[in-house]
This record gives structure tokens, C-alpha cells and sequence, in this order.
């Protein structure tokens, strides 16, 4: 069994507005349902355990794109969703945050009850995930949320979280269950978090003979694990900067759904009548449903497609947010009944937006493409946990 990755994030507190819990549930279950629909339900496990998929996911949902709050909103979100067609997927997730977290074995074992799954070695599995990342590694994060995901066919992962008073800071551990050897063997496939001197690493191969003596404490640096990294370190800053993204793969798609003109790719006929806005929305949306684990390693771009609840990179655009979950649920709809045409026309609108950044030039300011978004954010209803945008006094007056 190797652990799959963890994110450290600043640790952000606050809540997410109805408004927005609403449409997270809703785009969640697209995107889920089209991953299952494409490349089966235990991708959606290899999903979840990619620490820069999960980032993504979370900021193309219009989560603040840097922040702890994402995990727990995300899986919150896609439990509420997810469990209701649970048999139809083929996909259950147990757990949660807090009390929550306490009533994964119960969860677990009415699952087994229902599929037919060993449910008692599942609990076991979720016991010893926890264990693992609270207790024998001891890096300074106590685990708060713990989320089990399983599919049918008795694969799962896990997506737990814990935070550390002392740095303000949240680390999300992701486990996979795709190579189960042991739990107390060297299960992860790196431990990463900011250097803060030795931990307690009772897993490493190097402790064996501590843990058959038990009374021998042995605190290896992980030096070996170290190279093997899969790292994603949010930065402390709220605002989003150039450097926190590929430009080059934000500007094919900014070209793609503003300038360059839908018709003329034959693959995207289908998508004619969807504005610039919501075919820059759904290009990244495409990319997280079809992309590979190559393209998640600058998660905050995937923020230009709903912003963010706390207004960074700028306002969630919910005009533009309901017509990409109308969009995939009509598609989803289509391919149920048969007809694949649309569901195909969004995925190949992602291997577009790729084809377009080879020999791409990146040649928009930054700053200026943020300050349009700010600025048109109330022609899409755009809005944020402190109301909703308005229009800039200029346009405010032209409306008078």
C-alpha cells in the first residue's frame, strides 16, 4: 500500500455559503459521474489519491484556491452527491469531518451489508490509515477529517487531514489502495511537509527492529522518501500571482474560448450557443474530467474557471458556474439515452485547448486578466461571501 501524496495548505477558517455548497454538490456529481461514464469507477480512486487532481477539482468548484478549507468542503460536497446514486456508481464515501470521521466503521460496515464487501478488513483499513499519518508519523499534524472512499469492485482510497496550531498550517495525506503490502512497512511513497528537523517515522523500513523490540523509539529522517517526492506546497499569499500558474496552459485556453471562433472546429458544433465565459469554464472543467496527472501540477489555474468564494483570483461568476453544470448534466443525460455526441464534443474540447499550447506564446498580462474577470464579474452574477459584485462606477453611472 503506498500513501499517494499530501498538500500543505495555510489554514483557513470560515464557511461555505449555501449558494455555493449547492452548485459544488452539483458540478461534483458531473464531474464524477463522467469520470465513471469514460474510465470506470475505480479511476475515480486513482483520482481522489492525486493530491493535484484533488486541488484542482477543488478550485475549479470555486473553492478558495490555496486553502484547507478545500478537503472538507470537496468531500463534504461529493458525499452529499455521490452516496445518493452510490449503487448506480458503484462508488460509496464514508466519513467526514470531526464526529463524522468517528462514524466511518459504521458506515463501512453498512456498506459491506450492501455490497457483499468484507467490511470488518475495510474498517481495519481506515483504522490503520488514520493510525499511520496521527501516530506512527509523528510530523506535527493531528488528524481532523477522514474520509473513506471505496468502489464496489472493494477498491478505495483515503483523503484525511490534519492541522498544526504552531505553523497555521493543514497537511492532506491521500492513500491508494492499488498496491496493498503493509501498513507498517514503508507504506507511503514519500512523506513531505516543510523541514522542521527529524520526525517519528515508524513505518520506514529502517525502524523494523524498532517495532519488533516496541521499546526502541527509532526518529528517521526520511532521506530515501525525499527523492521520490510528489510534492504541492500552497503558498501562504491570499492573492494569486503569475507564478502559481502555467501560463502558457492558461493562455491556450483564454485563446481558445475568447478569440479563436467556435466554429471553426467541426468537434465543437455542439457547444455553439455557450458564450466565450462559459466555454473558458468549460474547457478547464474538461480538463480535469479528461486530463492527465501531468496537468494538475499548477492547481490554481483551474480557479479561472469559477474564481473563488473569497473573491481571489475574483468573484464566483454563478451565471457562468449553472451554465457549465447545465451543460455536462444534459451531456451525461445524452450519453445515458445513447447519444454520446456532446459528452465527446466536451472532451475534446480539453485536447483543443492542449493542441493550442504548442508554439503558444503566453501574451496577456497577468494582472490585466484578472482585473477584466473583477470587472465583468456582475454581467455573470458574480459573487463572493460578502455579497455580489457590482459594476465599476463608470458602467454604474451608463446604467442611470
Amino acid at each position: 500500500m503506498k500513501r499517494s501524496g499530501s498538500a500543505d495548505m495555510p489554514l483557513h477558517h470560515g464557511h461555505v455559503p449555501l449558494w455555493l455548497a449547492e452548485r459544488m454538490g452539483k458540478l461534483g456529481i458531473a464531474v464524477i459521474e463522467n469520470i465513471v461514464l469514460d474510465y470506470g469507477k475505480d479511476e475515480v480512486l486513482r483520482r481522489l489519491s492525486n493530491p493535484f487532481w484533488f486541488q484542482s477539482l477543488g478550485a475549479v468548484m470555486g473553492m478558495d484556491w490555496h486553502s484547507s478549507g478545500i478537503t472538507t468542503s470537496v468531500m463534504g460536497a461529493l458525499k452529499r452527491t455521490v452516496n445518493v446514486r452510490c449503487r448506480e456508481l458503484g462508488i460509496y464515501i464514508c466519513g467526514g469531518k470531526g464526529k463524522a470521521s468517528k462514524r466511518t466503521p459504521d458506515e463501512l460496515l453498512a456498506v459491506g451489508n450492501t455490497t457483499g464487501l468484507d467490511a470488518n478488513y475495510l474498517v481495519r483499513c481506515s483504522k490503520l490509515s488514520a493510525k499511520v499519518d496521527n501516530t506512527a508519523i509523528q510530523d506535527g499534524f493531528q488528524l481532523y477529517t477522514h474520509n473513506f472512499i471505496l468502489s464496489d469492485t472493494g477498491k478505495w482510497a483515503v483523503v484525511q487531514q490534519g492541522m498544526s496550531d504552531s505553523s497555521s498550517t493543514a497537511r492532506r495525506y491521500h492513500w491508494h489502495s492499488e498496491q496493498l503490502t503493509s501498513f507498517v512497512d514503508e507504506p507511503h511513497t514519500f512523506v513531505y511537509g516543510k523541514n522542521s528537523g527529524l520526525i517519528l517515522n515508524m513505518t520506514d523500513r529502517q525502524a523494523a527492529g524498532s517495532r519488533n523490540a516496541v521499546m526502541r523509539i527509532a526518529a528517521e529522517q526520511p532521506d530515501r522518501m525525499m527523492k521520490e517526492i510528489n510534492r504541492l506546497v500552497m503558498p501562504s499569499h491570499h492573492d494569486l500571482k503569475a507564478k502559481d500558474i502555467d501560463l502558457k496552459r492558461l493562455g491556450a485556453v483564454l485563446w481558445l474560448a475568447h478569440e479563436k471562433e467556435p466554429k471553426d472546429f467541426e468537434e465543437l458544433l455542439l457547444l455553439q450557443g455557450l458564450g466565450p465565459r462559459t466555454l473558458q469554464s468549460l474547457a478547464l472543467v474538461s480538463e480535469v474530467i479528461h486530463g492527465t496527472p501531468s496537468r494538475f501540477n499548477d492547481p490554481a489555474r483551474f480557479s479561472f474557471a469559477h474564481g473563488g468564494k473569497d473573491g481571489h483570483p475574483f468573484p464566483v461568476p454563478l451565471k457562468v458556474y449553472d451554465d457549465t453544470i447545465n451543460t455536462l448534466q444534459k451531456a451525461m443525460y445524452k450519453a445515458r439515452l445513447g447519444n454520446n455526441d456532446t459528452n465527446e464534443a466536451i472532451k475534446r474540447l480539453h485536447k483543443i485547448s492542449m493542441e493550442a499550447e504548442n508554439g503558444f506564446t503566453p501574451n496577456a498580462n497577468f494582472d490585466k486578466v484578472i482585473e477584466k474577470e473583477r470587472s465583468e464579474s456582475w454581467k455573470y452574477g458574480g459573487r463572493t461571501v460578502m455579497g455580489y459584485a457590482k459594476p465599476p462606477v463608470d458602467q454604474q453611472l451608463k446604467l442611470f
